[in-house]
């Protein structure tokens, strides 16, 4: 959540640090402001409220700002409402405005996270002169650096270590001092941030999108590790101010994977890419042998004998993530005879569980930074327990302390509403299905699922093709105010997914539920033109599955079925029916999400609501 950018170089820094702030928009945010210096003149900071289009015009793009060095960062209030007064940059002077202007503070900075002892420092801060003009907790750090950096008669590295053992929470910080004009200084704890460098510049940012049409070429900066930035070149500090050496990792997507290339949207981009990101992900881990098809895991580093020894497995996880893993756990108890949990991370962390020892506890997360997740997979380990990633993105905090870490191949996904992301998720967690089945011994068809998982890419392309027909129905129920999703089985995970789909970005109330538990409470709701959508994918429920359909439908519901070529008679009981191809029942999810991820997109371009960017969203979740 919220956005960090920061430059230094050779070029004017407000049209980069604007430019990276609207390479981050999907992130999720209120109000904006940057911050530039001119050599030792003052810092100017600048501040609005509402989309980032208000601090462009306000800067004239940027050339209203002269200075090579410059921090940037759009605000998602946490401590203090949304005003110019709490946005970020923050200052450490006594300002009797919001912060803005031209501003003589000794320290100038911005950060993300949330930093749960602020009142306890404000107060100290107080009793040592110092006056707050905001409601934040930023501010309050800020003016702890300052109040080290001057008490001590300290550098910048030692001011940011002194701050840093003193606070509690999670931040990356990101700050310029007026007497080192050239350089910018860092430190991160649990929230995200990036530094990338090329040969006269340098970089900061809480994501690769803000960064790649500059350089791909970035450090992942640790946990309650620091940084002196300048330009084109980063040195790395430990909590003890020695330095260290630190590896850069080159980023694979190009500038163009985080454009909309032709498309009204990035969702709408993202739903069409699935197939090809979803075949990327296959072919990396499914090889062509001399004896047929194997799968290869050697890039995860997970042993086979490891896998033996495992009878229980936690799936553990957020929002789509933890759909995934509902989906997952049904392949996972028929293929390999495993005790399976599905846990939501914000639960799991605070749950007094002991953890057989011959658990696995698999992270799933897009980003790799997500708080929850990321908490869990740290509970786990302390625990002695094995863990397993399964994410996006390279380098991500996540993947770094996993035992063992299963990279997708998505790309840099933009939009709010994951789509690609999870698709990469639920084929990962089918290979690794077959893969522990197999090596425990459970698992008769083992080439046979290779070659269904494979199929997979052109039978998505092949439901997209729908697209017109569902976009004609969303059309039609655009006025909704309510809409039911059922199934059973593996249909009931796509039902959860595709409710999710539904509200964060249409905004209309769904809900899902397993189609037995209709009866027990929720067909009170059902009235006249309630829309009930059911998911008809597995041949041993289907029937089941109608029937709690048709009972909506005695009691007035509108009903669309969702379910696989040749399924016809369906026709005769639903009022709309999507069709998409056919592949072994346990993996058509991959295909019967595409109709379900197609609704929503339409449902909320024909109410004319941002698609990419959701009221009160963010696309990674790096706070509590």
């Amino acid at each position: 959540m919220c956005g960090i950018v920061g430059y230094i170089g050779d070029k004017q820094a407000a049209p980069i640090l604007l430019q990276g702030l609207a390479k981050l928009e999907y992130r999720g945010y209120d109000s904006a402001g940057i911050t530039v210096r001119d050599g030792k003149s003052p810092a100017e900071v600048v501040k609005t409220i509402g989309k980032l289009h208000n601090l462009i015009e306000k800067t004239d793009e940027g050339k209203a700002l002269v200075g090579k060095c410059g921090i940037g960062h759009t605000r998602w209030a946490t401590h203090g409402a949304p005003s110019k007064t709490n946005a970020h940059p923050h200052v450490s002077g006594n300002c009797t405005n919001s912060g803005s202007g031209i501003v003589e503070s000794e320290v100038v900075g911005v950060h993300n996270g949330i930093i749960e002892n602020y009142q306890e420092l404000k107060a100290k801060m107080e009793r040592h002169g110092y006056r707050f003009y905001s409601e934040t907790d930023t501010e309050v750090l800020i003016k702890l650096v300052d109040y080290y950096f001057h008490k001590y008669k300290m550098g910048p590295i030692d001011a940011l270590a002194k701050t840093i053992v003193r606070v509690r929470g999670s931040y990356a910080l990101v700050v310029m001092f007026k007497e080192y004009p050239d350089k910018i200084f860092v430190a991160r704890k649990d929230s995200p941030m990036i530094i990338g460098v090329n040969e006269n510049e340098s970089f900061i940012a809480s994501d690769v999108p803000a960064v790649l049409s500059h350089t791909r070429n970035v450090y992942y900066i640790g946990n309650l590790e620091m940084a002196e930035i300048t330009a084109g070149n980063v040195t790395f500090y430990n909590l003890d101010g020695d330095t260290f050496e630190k590896e850069a990792t080159a980023i694979e997507w190009d500038a163009e994977a985080a454009e909309k290339g032709g498309y009204e949207h990035f969702m709408m981009k993202e739903i069409h890419e699935q197939p090809q990101v979803v075949k990327d992900t296959l072919h990396k881990y499914i090889k062509e042998t001399g004896d047929g098809l194997d799968i290869d895991l050697s890039d995860v580093a997970i042993p086979e004998e490891v896998i033996q020894d495992f009878s229980n497995l936690y799936i553990v996880a957020c929002g789509s993530a933890w759909h995934v893993g509902m989906e997952a756990q049904y392949v996972l108890e028929e293929f390999g005879d495993y005790q399976v949990r599905v846990e939501l991370a914000s639960e799991f962390r605070y749950r007094k569980n002991r953890l057989p020892k011959d658990s696995l506890v698999i992270i799933i997360s897009q980003s790799g930074e997500t708080a929850d997740s990321l908490a869990a997979l740290r509970m786990a380990k302390e625990k002695g327990i094995k863990t397993l990633a399964i994410v996006n993105v390279v380098g991500s905090s996540i993947a770094r302390e996993a035992d063992y870490c299963m990279y997708t191949l998505g790309g840099p996904e933009i939009s709010v509403a994951t789509t690609k992301a999870y698709s990469c998720q639920l084929v990962c967690m089918f290979i690794l299905a077959i893969k522990f089945a197999n090596a425990r011994g459970c698992m008769d068809e083992y080439e046979h699922y290779l070659k269904e998982l494979l199929t997979i890419p052109e039978k998505i392309e092949k439901a997209l093709e729908d697209k017109e027909r569902i976009q004609w129905f969303a059309a039609k129920y655009s006025n909704a105010k309510d809409i039911f999703f059922i199934g059973r089985g593996i249909d009931y995970a796509v039902c959860l997914e595709g409710s999710l789909k539904m509200k964060e970005i249409s905004y209309i109330h769904s809900e899902a539920y397993a189609a037995g538990e209709m009866k027990h409470g929720t067909i009170s709701l059902i009235e006249d033109g309630t829309l009930v959508i059911g998911a008809l994918t597995q041949t041993d429920l289907y029937e089941k599955t109608l029937s709690n359909m048709m009972e909506c439908k005695s009691r007035g519901a509108y009903l669309m079925g969702i379910t696989a070529y040749g399924k016809y008679d369906v026709e005769d009981s639903v009022n709309f029916a999507v069709y998409v191809p056919t592949v072994d029942e346990h993996f058509i999810g991959s295909l019967a999400i595409i109709p379900l991820q197609l609704l929503g997109y339409y449902l909320s371009v024909s109410k004319g609501l941002d698609v990419d960017k959701p009221r009160n969203l963010a696309k990674s979740v790096t706070v509590e």
